[in-house]
């Protein structure tokens, strides 16, 4: 034990090597440089759970009340009289992998929207970090990186929920939680970059969720085989992100007839659409906070 002296010295020099200190500027910007993706990414999560309790309402909630509605209420109906309309499986079952697709989605078009507006415009959140080591490509991948964790987590509480439901017979089903976090990244990163590129809130995103987003939430196989839709409708489906996820997803959850090739043609387009739309993210960024 260490005798305490009048000056405090000795309890000083004991002390001492358990004081907390802040880094050194070149050791803090050599952690920046390395992990700046990770750090933004912490940043982002602690801001959203000041509203995790929305988001959990939101993001969870909306599609749990579709499946009630539409998997269970109106199932009853459907599959009375729908016969082999659905490949053999209840309407429940057929439903349940678009709507966990159709979250992501809808989830993705607010995360990149509004929230980018905001840290370049409203509060102007990106230039703090900005003015740190950190580059405007580790700002962008620090967003997507706390976006793709809160997809990737609503998703999986919602597949639990479709599980007890019994609308995931397959022992594949939970592949479906990764395919549809990868459906809505398709979807949000291309709305990244051009939510990047406004300047100027004249309405630009209330267009986008009434005139893309609602129309390939219903026209993208979401409620009905697509093939039942007239052709000149088709071609919404075909260049949705939506439509490949929840064509994956119902392969995996309850083994809808799907071809190989035809499988990796959905998982390349969805692949395509993510990186080009990160790339131009990164080239916006870049643009407007500067190098």
């Amino acid at each position: 034990m260490t005798e305490r002296t009048t000056d405090g010295s000795q309890e000083a020099a004991v002390l001492a090597p358990y004081r907390l200190h802040a880094h050194k500027p070149e050791v803090s910007a050599r952690r920046a440089r390395a992990f700046g993706s990770w750090y933004y990414a912490e940043h982002v999560l602690r801001s959203m759970t000041s509203y995790r309790w929305t988001l959990l309402a939101s993001s969870v909630g909306t599609p749990v009340m579709y499946l009630f509605a539409m998997g269970v209420g109106l199932a009853t109906l459907v599959d009375r009289n729908a016969g082999e309309a659905f490949g053999g499986v209840s309407y429940l079952a057929f439903i349940a992998p678009a709507l966990l697709a159709s979250a992501t989605m809808m989830t993705a078009a607010t995360e990149f929207t509004y929230p980018v507006m905001d840290g370049f415009k409203w509060r102007r959140v990106y230039y703090g970090p900005h003015a740190s080591p950190l580059t405007p490509g580790q700002i962008v991948n620090g967003h997507v990186l706390a976006v793709t964790v809160r997809l990737t987590a609503t998703t999986l509480v919602y597949f639990l929920i479709v599980a007890l439901f019994g609308a995931s017979p397959s022992a594949t089903g939970i592949a479906a939680v990764p395919v549809a976090v990868l459906s809505g990244l398709a979807f949000g990163l291309p709305l990244l970059a051009y939510a990047a590129s406004i300047e100027e809130d004249r309405g630009q995103f209330a267009l986008v969720m009434r005139f893309l987003v609602t129309p390939l939430f219903l026209f993208s196989g979401t409620f009905f085989p697509l093939d039942t839709l007239p052709v000149f409708l088709r071609w919404i489906g075909w260049i949705s992100p939506l439509w490949h996820g929840t064509e994956l997803g119902r392969a995996l959850t309850y083994g809808q007839d799907l071809p190989a090739w035809l499988a990796a043609v959905h998982v390349l387009y969805l692949l395509v659409l993510a990186v080009v739309g990160l790339r131009l993210a990164r080239s916006v960024y870049t643009r407007r906070l500067g190098k």
